[in-house]
C-alpha cells in the first residue's frame, strides 16, 4: 500500500475541510395548506402538487 512521504501540515488539512458546510435546505409556502413544503415535491400534510391533489394523507 501506497504512504505518504511526508507529513501533511494542519493547515492544510483544514484549508480543504473548511469547505464541508451544511447548507439549509430552502422551503417555500404550500398553496393549499400554507404549510412549509420543499420546492418541486409533493406537500407532505395536505397532499397537493401543482393544484392537484396526488396523495391522500391520512389525519391524524
Amino acid at each position: 500500500m501506497a504512504n505518504p512521504k511526508r507529513r501533511h501540515a494542519k493547515a492544510r488539512t483544514r484549508k480543504r475541510r473548511a469547505t464541508w458546510t451544511l447548507t439549509v435546505q430552502n422551503t417555500v409556502e404550500c398553496p393549499q395548506c400554507h404549510e412549509p413544503r420543499l420546492p418541486h415535491r409533493v406537500c407532505g400534510s395536505c397532499g397537493y402538487y401543482k393544484g392537484r391533489r396526488v396523495l391522500e394523507v391520512k389525519a391524524e
